[in-house]
């Protein structure tokens, strides 16, 4: 009897990598599916946050779409090993700071070079790769790029573009049938909805940009603001997450206020009160707000007064001359004053990062 070959495929929790995975399982071959956490892909986080997305799904989609295609999926974290990827892609950003191309070589050669993957015999990689579909990394010339410098090379299999590329190890060898591949192209979705139609799927995800943060222009203005202000472009994971909750306001260089728009963010900032200055509307229903930033200087009543001004502008004392505030330092100490809102046509539009 022949051995039955495996593969791993990289699942993203979209429809290009559901639909590629089921393309290769329906041809016998055993599949497991891998998701790499860098951090920056944290679906229903703020769905979870904000009434408003009160309807949307709140779930992990590459959890949903293994559970769909019934494999088991492995999730690794990177967040540590990413970081030089996004701080310094020899490749460049795309549009925003999304360094797409780096990224899908790191991805691919943390598969390949994963020792689980040679332990248990596995022969291939697949990922839902389309020719044209992302300006940045899924473009026919960096196709060979990311085969080559991640060090699958020809074991690296894209089914739903695999007619348009030269065929790959898994297809020379016969392991995968070429002519059951497929052959798209462009950024239309029509073939691929088509495909999850044939394939009998009803329901899947297609985020713009997959569910990268970095795709995002106002998530990545806010990480290059952080950069600049901090002198380095280092970041951990809770500021990953504090750039996508809240509105951010920089009235000053030295500090940053991140203001909660509804309870859920109320609740969320509140967890971090031990590691920040922080801003509670004791007279009215407001807003919670961080106060991030040097308030080391001799102006630094100053600047808190002003970012107590600015946090009771958003809350439902906006119009009354004054509103009691609560001051909570990381160490503890608590304090209260009495501020008066900053009228509406004193909040500079610059301050918004």
């Amino acid at each position: 009897m022949s051995k039955q070959r495996k593969a791993v495929s990289l699942i993203s929790g979209g429809l290009d990598s559901m639909l590629a995975t089921r393309a290769i399982q329906d041809q016998g071959i055993h599949v497991e599916g891998i998701n790499f956490y860098t951090g920056f892909c944290v679906e229903g986080h703020t769905h979870a946050l904000r009434r408003k997305d009160i309807d949307k799904e709140k779930r992990n989609n590459a959890l949903w779409v293994a559970e769909q295609l019934g494999i088991k999926l492995h999730i690794i974290d990177v967040i540590e090993e990413y970081k030089e990827v996004l701080i310094n892609p020899k490749h460049g950003y795309g549009q925003h700071l999304n360094p797409c191309l780096d990224c899908k070589i790191f991805m691919v050669n943390k598969a390949q070079a994963w020792a689980w993957m040679e332990e248990n015999q596995f022969d291939f990689i697949i990922t839902g790769e389309v020719i044209g579909q992302r300006p940045k990394s899924q473009r026919k010339a960096t196709m060979p790029i990311i085969a080559r410098e991640s060090g699958a090379d020809d074991r690296l299999l894209r089914p739903l573009c695999a007619k348009n590329l030269p065929p790959t190890l898994p297809e020379r060898e016969g392991w995968v049938d070429r002519e059951k591949l497929f052959k798209f192209g462009g950024r239309s979705r029509k073939p691929q909805m088509e495909l999850a139609a044939k394939f009998g799927f009803t329901e899947y995800s297609q985020p713009a940009g997959g569910c990268c943060f970095l795709t995002d222009q106002s998530y990545s203005d806010k990480l290059g603001d952080l950069w600049r202000t901090r002198g380095s472009k280092n970041y951990d994971l809770d500021d990953i997450m504090l750039l996508k909750v809240g509105r951010h306001l920089r009235p000053k260089p030295h500090f940053k206020i991140i203001v909660s728009r509804e309870e859920g963010e109320n609740n969320y900032l509140s967890g971090y009160k031990n590691e920040y200055t922080t801003v509670n509307i004791l007279s009215h229903k407001g807003p919670i707000a961080l106060l991030d930033g040097d308030f080391s200087r001799e102006s630094s009543e100053e600047d808190i007064n002003l970012a107590a001004s600015i946090v009771a502008r958003f809350s439902q004392g906006r119009d009354e001359k004054e509103v009691k505030v609560q001051i909570r330092q990381k160490d503890g100490v608590e304090r209260e004053l009495m501020v008066t809102p900053l009228p509406q046509a004193s909040v500079d539009p610059d301050w918004y990062v």
